[in-house]
């Protein structure tokens, strides 16, 4: 004859764990995605920031150049979408200041740059 299988027998309903890790992974799930989310926004908020910077030394340039002032604010809002806030002149240094939004649905300030050329007399 056989011996019969051994059971253990059945924990309680109250000390059962099945599905304790559903549930916690459904806790730590939307936490995750929040940083990663953050993560994303903050990238794409410095990546604006560069272009932003980038746009205002073009323009800054092409300022001191002798451009007009409808292609210094085209080539900033080309560049980072943004638009010139002012054009200075002092002496032989030619200044633009841009901002932009940050372009993404954070509560993030203004962006803005500053970028300075040597003009022609300069």
């Amino acid at each position: 004859m056989s011996n019969p299988i051994r059971r253990r027998p059945r924990a309680p309903a109250r000390w059962d764990e099945r599905g304790s890790a559903t549930a916690e992974f459904a806790v730590v799930l939307p936490a995750v995605v929040l940083v990663v989310a953050l993560a994303i926004g903050g990238l794409a908020a410095a990546g604006r920031q560069v272009r932003l910077e980038h746009g205002a030394a073009q323009a800054s340039r092409l300022a001191a150049r002798g451009e007009s002032d409808a292609r210094v604010t085209a080539i900033v809002a080309a560049v980072a979408g943004g638009a010139v806030e002012s054009v200075s002149r002092d002496g032989g240094l030619v200044c633009v200041v841009a901002s932009a939004p940050a372009g993404v649905p954070l509560p993030l300030p203004e962006l803005r740059a500053r970028a300075c050329a040597l003009g022609e007399g300069g």
